[in-house]
């Protein structure tokens, strides 16, 4: 029996849908049949299966387990928790693979599914030919077993495993996800007084939505860090993947900001290491890892492209504006919010114990967030090709890594387009007001050049 997929929801590093329209059981069934026929077809038994808290995730586990089970292979379930602790047991548990069912960040209706192979993301080309097997019912059969297994104290006691940092007063806003259980046997085991928000797992999000990139999220742990005089205050995603910070005025710390902090002792213990960011970092990040006798490389944004790039060049870390960060030094070279938590705690610590000084040192820049511009699927990338051949043409200094980045003696701007929705999406950094506006008006009018509508700084 062949299975067609909605195509909406083979996205390039997941599988993403809407509950009960573009994803179903019946989906979740067959990705576990085609991901257990890949894995048994490549040698392997034996695949790792973890949820997040969204009322859908337990029904699509039952599924997916199903599907496994009925390629000939074994589920080893871990149940609820975060996706970092379904890729630790991966690695713990000696499995070929694993599949977390997670709708991350997105809202309580959708869901969807992260998968890795052994040693490597399973993204792009794999979800594709994961797809037309579903669609041809090219499929093994066999008879597999189901073993649950609590994994999360071992991955606690692996989080801990080289901490060195001190005593601080931190805030922990789980969003209601499922960091709340983690950070709950996570602080009993750490020095320091610790101040918990919304640790019950609860998939409508009732409190706030679990994004820590977005600065309206963070309203409930600046108002903690300032009541209860913290010294900083940590958040994280729906599934724990990404991480969010705050220092002791409440102010966010950003993704490419914790990378600068997160590579000096790194850069300590492994000089002239290349460390990993992505097209969205600011140039502040890349002149620190060169300051610091590192090797700076600007990468493609997206978590899958990020990890191949790192076990490409033996980076030992890399991060993503978006909060991801991936430690390689002392762990596994995949993206943890909780485990970027503690090395964020253990770097404080090495560098003089304050973050709101490591804050202040920071050069002042100006930024935009995120700017995002409708464009269609066909037309997304057509308009960055226009763009860059302009840009080529006028003799521009541009780096093509993802998009165009562009940098003049202002600033620069960069324009991509998204790999996950229909937009364009852009940023812009300089060193004053003026220098931020004559960039705008330079993206704006290329845009215009190829029939997109401009936005407004700071929209």
């Amino acid at each position: 029996m062949a299975h067609r997929f909605d195509p909406t929801t083979l996205r390039e590093y997941d599988i993403r849908g809407l509950v009960g329209d573009t994803l179903t059981e019946a989906d979740a069934l067959a990705i576990g049949r085609s991901f257990g026929t890949m894995v048994r077809r490549a040698g392997g038994k034996k695949v790792a299966v973890g949820l997040d808290g969204r009322t859908s995730s337990p029904a699509f586990e039952t599924a997916l387990c199903q599907g496994l089970n009925d390629a000939g292979v074994n589920a080893w379930r871990i149940g609820l928790g975060p996706t970092p602790m379904l890729y630790y047991s991966v690695y713990e548990l000696a499995c070929d693979g694993g599949i977390m069912i997670t709708g991350s960040h997105n809202p309580p209706a959708y869901n969807g599914f992260k998968m890795m192979l052994a040693g490597r993301p399973f993204f792009g080309a794999d979800i594709r030919a994961l797809g037309a097997m579903s669609a041809a019912g090219d499929w093994d059969s066999g008879t597999g077993a189901n073993h649950q297994i609590d994994i999360m104290d071992r991955y606690v006691d692996r989080l801990l495993q080289d901490f060195d940092g001190g005593a601080f007063t931190i805030a922990w806003d789980c969003g209601n996800g499922v960091a709340g259980p983690v950070v709950e046997r996570l602080v009993k085991k750490l020095p320091g007084t610790h101040h918990l928000l919304f640790t019950e797992v609860d998939g409508t999000f009732p409190n706030h939505h679990p994004d820590p990139t977005e600065e309206k999220n963070l309203e409930d742990l600046k108002r903690v860090v300032l009541e209860k005089h913290c010294d900083f205050g940590l958040a994280f995603d729906g599934d724990a993947d990404r991480l969010g910070a705050i220092d002791g005025k409440a102010r966010v710390v950003w993704g490419d900001q914790l990378l600068g902090i997160l590579a000096e002792p790194v850069l300590k213990a492994l000089s002239g290491a290349t460390i990993i960011a992505d097209v969205k970092a600011s140039q502040a990040l890349f002149d620190r890892i060169t300051a610091l006798g590192g090797k700076p490389m600007m990468w493609k944004t997206g978590h899958s492209l990020i990890k191949a790039k790192m076990q490409e060049t033996g980076s030992p870390l890399a991060g993503e504006m978006s909060g991801h960060i991936f430690f390689k030094h002392q762990w596994y070279g995949f993206d943890d919010g909780i485990y970027a938590g503690i090395r964020l705690i253990r770097a404080v610590t090495e560098l003089g114990g304050s973050l709101t000084a490591l804050k202040d040192a920071m050069p002042v820049m100006l930024n935009t967030p995120e700017l995002r511009f409708q464009s269609s699927e066909d037309r997304k990338f057509a308009v960055v090709a226009e763009v860059l051949a302009r840009l080529t043409a006028a003799g521009a200094t541009v780096n093509e890594t993802d998009g165009a980045r562009v940098t003049t003696p202002d600033g620069w701007w960069l324009l991509r387009a998204s790999n996950t929705q229909d937009v364009l999406v852009a940023r812009v950094e300089a060193r004053d007001e003026a220098a931020l506006a004559r960039l705008q008006a330079e993206l704006n009018a290329q845009l215009a050049a190829s029939g997109v509508a401009p936005t407004l700084a700071g929209h």
